[in-house]
């Protein structure tokens, strides 16, 4: 379609921005039981989109007024950044059909369609993520340190529109890469919490152990004969309960070496190939975060230089629900940066010999036990401090080599697809932020986009 069929538009002509509700901070619960949940500034991504299982996630306990009740596919915007540079104003997420009910908060503006007959509400999220948008509520907005915007700000927003087939057509593109880039994430999701399962299993509640026969040679779980031969047929009392008979109760700084990351200077954090694997690398309630990297022109030691697939631990937490301090995450490649170097907030583990391996020590830092034997060596109220025995004085039941190893040969395998994923998600996202600006300016065709995308999912 030609692009001289567009037609400038003003935002407020097709859309109103609503304030959401002052819902009250004391009525908050961390406990996740189905009540409804509040959505926060923290729980969007800055590309765009929620990422609640990344985040903190609260509940709501109190009473409020109904309106604010969100549907599936409502789109809400970010009001508030934190940052001076605003880079997260304006910012689109889409509720959720998952079942929740989510509450619309304040700080944050719902988009309320008035013209569909001229806008196309998914055309209209690829609008609110372009950068064009962000820099123009960057420029109205008020604050210093905290930046502001507001929903007439949001509606003056002036623009190109399309025709309505046009839109979609625009929309469908773009979602379709932001399609396969959710499917790679549950799929990841999925392979972590396959292999979760099998190590809980063996490893915590000793599954094959308890369900063994009183007598013959049964299988626990369907395990194959030449793996359920490697446990024990009974279960012995050890220091930390029962444990299965011949496994050692040993601490676990005899199989590991710890090192930890380097302090820095904000003068060092300037545009590098080398980066810092910071706080922000470790998503709350365990695991890794790509966007928490820091370019990085300072000194280090060669001990201190993480490769891709070593497993770190977070040392320091500014949350109070200690989702991140005492969790594992294991380090990916990343294509911006040639060296990563752990900051002094992390912490690196290496096993020592081949008695434990990178993947049992990752779940084995998912447990519960483990969760909170760091938590109760933390100190500080506002920012939690990991204690330098934390990780070395916890104590587990040892596996035999044998056992470690199958279990290796399971997860291994698993955590690397992870990688994969996370490299053809990387891959895609580019593609998307590509695309992005050119279709929504009019610059690329149709045509051409649906071909790019189609080579690459």
């Amino acid at each position: 379609m030609a692009r001289d069929c567009w037609k400038p538009a003003r935002l407020g002509d097709l859309v109103s921005i609503k304030h959401g509700w002052p819902f009250k901070s004391e009525l908050f619960s961390d406990d996740l039981t189905g009540r409804p949940i509040v959505v926060a500034v923290g729980n969007f991504q800055y590309t765009g989109g929620f990422r609640f299982d990344t985040t903190g996630v609260k509940e709501y306990c109190g009473e409020y007024p109904r309106d604010y009740e969100l549907a599936a596919d409502d789109i809400l915007l970010v009001m508030t950044c934190q940052t001076s540079g605003g880079e997260i104003l304006g910012i689109p997420a889409r509720v959720p059909g998952d079942g929740r009910v989510y509450l619309h908060n304040q700080r944050l503006g719902k988009v309320v369609l008035k013209r569909p007959d001229l806008a196309d509400p998914k055309f209209l999220y690829w609008t609110f993520l372009s950068k064009p948008f962000n820099f123009e509520l960057c420029a109205s907005a008020t604050g210093t340190k905290i930046v502001h915007t507001a929903p007439t700000r949001i509606e003056a927003y002036q623009f190109d529109l399309p025709p309505l087939p046009e839109q979609r057509a625009i929309a469908a593109v773009l979602g379709a890469l932001d399609d396969k880039i959710e499917v790679n994430r549950k799929m990841a999701r999925v392979l972590e919490e396959i292999a979760r399962a099998v190590f809980t299993s063996w490893f915590v509640d000793f599954d094959p152990v308890r369900r063994r026969p009183l007598s013959g040679p049964t299988l626990a779980l369907a395990l194959p004969e030449s793996l359920a031969a490697l446990f024990p047929t009974r279960l012995v009392n050890s220091p930390l309960g029962e444990v299965p008979e011949g496994w050692r109760v040993v601490a676990l700084g005899d199989w590991i070496d710890t090192v930890k990351g380097r302090s820095y200077k904000s003068e060092e954090l300037v545009p590098s190939e080398t980066a810092l694997v910071t706080l922000k690398s470790f998503a709350r309630g365990g695991g890794y975060r790509p966007d928490g990297l820091k370019a990085y022109a300072g000194t280090y030691k060669p001990e201190q230089v993480v490769a891709p697939g070593e497993l770190v631990v977070a040392c320091t937490d500014v949350t109070q629900a200690a989702e991140v301090i005492g969790r594992p995450a294991i380090v990916r490649a990343s294509r911006e940066f040639k060296t990563l170097i752990a900051s002094l907030d992390t912490l690196i583990i290496r096993p020592r010999d081949g008695a434990v391996t990178r993947a049992f020590l990752y779940f084995l830092g998912g447990t519960d036990a483990f969760v909170a034997h760091t938590y109760a060596h933390t100190t500080g109220t506002t920012v939690l401090h990991l204690a330098k025995q934390a990780v070395p004085s916890f104590q587990f039941a040892l596996p035999p080599l044998a056992l470690v190893r199958r279990f290796d040969a399971l997860a291994s395998p698993a955590l690397a697809r992870l990688q994969g994923l996370a490299d053809e998600t990387a891959t895609l996202a580019a593609l998307r932020d590509t695309l992005l600006p050119k279709l929504i300016s009019g610059e690329l065709r149709i045509a051409d986009a649906k071909r790019i995308v189609e080579r690459a999912v």
